[in-house]
């Protein structure tokens, strides 16, 4: 087994997660199986308990693991399936250890950091690298280690070293350590500054870590000049100096890793068996989707309705989901973040400016999703925009919290039931559309929700939602949630034209809702995001999408197919080649593109 560690320094947030997925995408590119885990310093066991404020969101995988958002990123650019041991925190490894001692195991030793705690780190790492994480059931060859927070922070020191101690463990010559480092650049000197990445380097080394390739993140692409500063400093040849400026999409990462020589390097350096000549079509698929994404000329403007609004990492799948589908149709995404208090009536009594502005935004959305969330507050305001969807034949995804909150609307204003709520926003109400599941809710909040990859039987022919999922009778996806719908309402709300079109296959809970004679009203209890990916864009987002734009009835009587006359309405030029992906049509590009171009990363 090979392993890569990237750690971080100057700042958090400084792009490991992507540099990690795109080391993981060159060398699956390369034919290697890779696999990746993520190393959270915190305390908690898992992500699930986080507000989204403190760590954007909380990613769920299919064995129910409430993870880190990164092994989002790990699973959307490796086309991987990992498991709650790919995180790592240290809340898990101590109570690992804990409960050794208290099984006995440590009989008669001082448990200590050193060696118990560092030993648990190494062997948990050991132990889920053999894992398979493709459907192939291959085993890994290669193993990405994200080492989350900033070198020198007291709580990630265990970790450290650990790995000081691991790469005598495994051997040099399968272990490589990549330092991804901040170069900032002043506005008052215009000069990017290379004294931070030196300090960083120097701490790094301090801890017994020399760091065989350093990552430079800019926001302006840096010159020669500063790589030989950083190699003189840094003590690494300027090969092994990696410059990664602002981008204009994620998915270029990989490419301008690749092109500055990253392949020999790990090749040479832990003895891969790849080729330094590539072959020309290497990374095709990934290189036309980047270039796709910069052609791309038609706007579609989606809205988002959340209560984490503020911080846009608390929906990234759900970002990213939106941006797949998009992509695939031919549209640059627009999306608009609406805080939901702010449509509701008492915004309008405190800040009539912000309630009439976010109204604004909403109305003029060519779609609109509403996400997952817990808690009462914003949730009148998605019931509000659920309302104006269903009213205004506005194209309509819910997730979670949507589908319920988009039930209690419907249940409102068509049946009449003025009171209808959620148990979780009120407990006394005479008509719960929305009830706790009693199993999945005990008074202990970590871990106990309906979590992880559960099957969803389809029981409408008609169904729009099961056209998109390639007329199957049944389809997998991962859920996240403690309530449900209330069967005791469910001949009345579709006898009134809402059909439950999806059904869990052992509990015959709802899971899947459509509006009759609507343009698109689609809302899920699962989370179609988490399985979205780049190439394989989810059935409900690309809908979304497709009514948004106009083209969902075209492509649903074309067998779910772009036609050759859909392609040339996206406004693409002669010379751009058409590939054929899982039934849909990749529009590429062989144009130079502006590589300085600055976006979000």
């Amino acid at each position: 087994m090979k392993y890569i560690l990237v750690t971080g320094g100057v700042i958090s947030g400084v792009g490991k997660g992507v540099i990690a997925s795109s080391f993981g995408t060159i060398l699956k590119h390369c034919g290697i199986h890779v696999t990746s885990i993520k190393i959270d310093p915190y305390i908690n066991i898992d992500a699930g308990t986080f507000s989204p404020y403190e760590h954007g969101e909380v990613y769920v995988l299919d064995d129910g693991g409430e993870v880190d958002l990164d092994l989002g990123n790990y699973e959307r650019f490796l086309d991987v399936t990992l498991h709650k041991d790919n995180n790592i925190t240290t809340g898990k490894i101590y109570q690992s250890v804990i409960e050794k001692e208290r099984r006995g195991e440590y009989l008669g030793k001082t448990v200590q950091v050193v060696p118990h705690i560092t030993d648990a780190v190494q062997e948990w790492v050991e132990r889920v690298a053999n894992h398979s994480v493709s459907e192939d059931g291959n085993k890994p060859e290669v193993c990405i280690i994200e080492l989350g927070g900033t070198i020198g922070d007291i709580e990630g020191m265990p970790f450290v070293e650990a790995f000081r101690q691991f790469q005598f463990r495994v051997k040099k010559e399968n272990f490589c350590c990549a330092h991804v480092s901040l170069i900032p650049q002043p506005r008052s000197t215009g000069e990017p500054k290379t004294k931070p990445t030196q300090s960083s380097v120097r701490e790094l080394r301090g801890l017994g870590l020399s760091p065989d390739l350093i990552i430079c993140r800019s926001e302006n692409p840096i010159g020669d000049t500063i790589k030989d500063k950083i190699s003189n400093f840094c003590h690494v040849p300027p090969e092994q100096v990696i410059t990664i400026h602002d981008l204009s999409s994620i998915y270029r990462v990989p490419l301008l890793m690749e092109s500055q020589g990253v392949i020999p390097f790990l090749s040479d350096r832990l003895q891969l068996n790849v080729g330094i000549q590539q072959p020309r079509n290497f990374m095709r698929k990934w290189r036309d989707l980047a270039e796709r994404i910069e052609h791309l000329r038609k706007e579609v403007v989606i809205a988002l309705v959340g209560k984490y609004t503020k911080l846009e990492d608390s929906y990234a799948s759900v970002t990213k989901a939106l941006q797949h589908a998009s992509v695939q149709v031919g549209y640059k995404l627009k999306l608009k973040y609406i805080e939901a208090c702010n449509l509701e009536k008492t915004k309008l009594q405190s800040d009539p400016v912000i309630y009439y502005e976010a109204w604004q935004q909403l109305c003029k959305s060519d779609g609109v999703v509403v996400p997952g969330g817990f808690g009462k507050r914003g949730m009148e305001g998605k019931i509000k925009a659920c309302k104006w969807c269903r009213t205004n034949n506005t194209p309509f995804l819910g997730i979670c919290l949507g589908m319920q909150a988009a039930v209690i609307e419907f249940a409102r204003d068509v049946l009449h039931l003025s009171n209808a709520n959620s148990t979780e926003i009120d407990n006394e109400t005479e008509n719960p559309l929305v009830i706790d599941m009693p199993e999945h809710n005990q008074g202990q909040m970590g871990g106990t929700m309906r979590l992880g990859k559960r099957r969803t039987r389809f029981s409408g022919e008609n169904s729009v939602i099961k056209q998109l999922y390639g007329n199957k009778n049944s389809v997998e996806e991962r859920h996240r949630h403690r309530y449900e719908i209330n069967p005791k309402y469910v001949g009345d709300l579709q006898a009134a034209g809402m059909k439950f079109v999806g059904h869990d296959e052992q509990s015959e809970r709802m899971e899947i809702v459509e509006l009759e004679g609507h343009s698109y009203y689609v809302a899920t209890q699962y989370h179609p995001e988490y399985l979205s990916r780049p190439l394989k864009p989810s059935p409900p987002f690309l809908g979304l999408i497709l009514a948004s734009v106009g083209k969902l009835k075209s492509y649903l009587s074309s067998g779910c197919r772009f036609s050759p006359a859909q392609l040339s309405d996206n406004d693409f030029d002669d010379d751009y080649p058409v590939e054929s992906t899982n039934s849909l049509k990749v529009v590429s590009s062989t144009k130079p593109t502006n590589s300085n171009v600055s976006g979000s990363d």
